[in-house]
């Protein structure tokens, strides 16, 4: 499945200083869906090449990170369950900062 992802915010350090990556994210064997819990494993494996603990609490992002999909906040969506659908754009954003 072919989606864009785009981090923010700092999130982009963690993964090369890359901000924007469009990747193809296979599913998994049987899987007729790509849920945004699938797509965080796929993320924390292959994208974030450093402190994935900045980025990820189990499961899910840690707080203070916003997630967007399509522009519409994921807590609107059903957050790790939210659907993901070809050409999806997933924009993830930390909201946390020194001062």
């Amino acid at each position: 499945m072919q989606l864009t992802l785009e981090f923010g915010g700092g999130l982009e350090l963690l993964s090369n200083s890359v901000k924007i990556h469009n990747v193809n994210v296979e599913l998994k064997n049987g899987a007729e869906k790509l849920t945004m819990k699938d797509l965080l494993a796929w993320v924390r494996t292959n994208l974030i090449k450093e402190r994935p603990e900045m980025f990820m609490k189990g499961d899910s992002v840690r707080p203070g990170v916003l997630v967007l999909v399509n522009d519409c906040d994921w807590e609107l969506s059903g957050q790790l369950d939210t659907t993901l659908e070809e050409k999806d754009v997933v924009v993830f954003i930390s909201t946390l900062h020194g001062g």
